[in-house]
């Protein structure tokens, strides 16, 4: 794991300490953007670059928060969430899709499947912060 990253007060760091977030994308810079921005702000972030990854993952961790990609080659989004929402271990994880793809059908079969929200690609930082505080309720 990662050292908790420095955010904008003492205080917003207490709360956000030892929060993990889970996030997954196939694309590097995308991982490195979502990283820097939320360790920024406190939260602890671990990286997976595919469903198959963050599955591995999820065998050995439970984080507060997954952020998922819904376009990933081999398993995409949509795949992954219907896996972890299978187990009842995990079914609990609020997962957020990040994504690039405006398509509305997409949009509603990742509600349907209990996704919590989306965030469009490319992000801004604000944008991030906000709704990951909404969905962990802070």
């Amino acid at each position: 794991m990662k050292e908790i990253g420095k955010g904008n007060t003492m205080l917003e760091n207490l709360n956000q300490a030892n929060q993990l977030i889970l996030v997954v994308d196939d694309d590097a810079m995308n991982l490195r953007m979502a990283e820097f921005i939320l360790e920024r702000e406190g939260y602890i972030v671990c990286k997976a670059e595919s469903g198959m990854e963050c599955l591995n993952y999820l065998k050995d961790h439970k984080p507060e928060l997954i952020l998922l990609d819904i376009e990933m080659p081999v398993m995409n989004g949509i795949k992954t969430l219907e896996i972890i929402k299978e187990n009842p271990d995990l079914a609990d994880i609020p997962v957020m899709f990040l994504t690039a793809a405006a398509d509305v059908g997409t949009v509603v079969e990742a509600g349907n499947l209990g996704v919590v929200d989306y965030i469009k690609k490319p992000f801004m930082p604000e944008e991030l912060i906000k709704r990951v505080k909404s969905a962990l309720g802070v």
